[in-house]
């Protein structure tokens, strides 16, 4: 079997028809021109983020993650490992894909211990274990992954998603892409940047230029490019022409490197 590629999904793209349309008719081609077996692992923060809003509920975030208190974990579940993922489930399934539903906890897919008290229900991901998704991407299906994880102790964990695909990537020695929607990362002056180093990355932390959600995305693609030993690509799922070449290995937003 080739080696996998995991596809990290983010942003408004659940939130868009038309994005998700684009996005699965290039997978289905995909997958259908190419061998290479595919691996999806989403987040749905824009969904959570709604669904508070509607319970009245506050969304505290802390160095761009999110605080996630014991009485707000199950609402975080359904709409990640529920919502978020059967809704991705059912796009695959009308084009004709043959997907499975998961979550980091099954199988041990990977590892999550709780990441920092102040955080609450919020899980740090390690690399666990290969066996289920091997043997799903061996029999054909296409893994969908929310980014919920489930402790040794049987707690539910709310883990980033950047960071649950790079310890899944590292777990199968996968490609990682992390598409999100913005075209890569951008300079001061809103060009593209085509290639980033981690001193690259502190230089712009340090100017105000990487804020936010995208330190967080910076640091989760370092760390995955270092993890893993090889680049990780930061780019748009909004051009979607552009994602078979992306799928092949051609860098269309910002090549991270280790």
């Amino acid at each position: 079997m080739m080696n996998p590629l995991i596809i990290k999904l983010g942003g408004v793209l659940l939130d868009s028809e038309e994005a998700l349309e684009r996005l699965f008719t290039t997978l289905a081609n995909f997958r259908q021109s190419h061998q290479r077996p595919l691996v999806i692992v989403h987040g749905g923060g824009c969904l959570v983020d709604e669904l508070m809003k509607k319970l009245s509920l506050p969304v505290k975030k802390k160095n761009g993650l999110r605080v996630t208190p014991a009485d707000q974990i199950d609402i975080i579940t359904g709409a990640l490992a529920g919502t978020a993922n059967k809704t991705l489930l059912a796009w695959a399934k009308k084009h004709g894909i043959n997907g499975v539903g998961l979550c980091l906890g099954d199988g041990d897919s990977v590892t999550v211990t709780k990441l920092d008290e102040e955080l609450g229900h919020v899980g740090r991901a390690k690399p666990g274990s290969a066996k289920l998704i091997t043997t799903l991407l061996e029999a054909g299906f296409l893994p969908i992954i929310s980014s919920i994880g489930v402790t040794a102790e049987g707690e539910l964990m709310n883990v980033n998603a950047d960071q649950a695909a790079t310890a899944l990537a590292a777990t199968l020695g996968a490609d990682l892409i992390l598409l999100s929607d913005v075209s890569g990362i951008l300079d001061g002056k809103g060009q593209r940047i085509a290639e980033m180093t981690a001193a690259k990355a502190e230089q712009l932390i340090e100017q105000g230029i990487i804020t936010d959600g995208m330190i967080v995305k910076v640091n989760a693609a370092l760390d995955a490019a270092r993890t893993l030993g090889r680049p990780v690509d930061i780019a748009s799922w909004r051009h979607a022409d552009q994602l078979p070449s992306l799928f092949n290995g051609v860098a269309i937003g910002t090549r991270i490197l280790a």
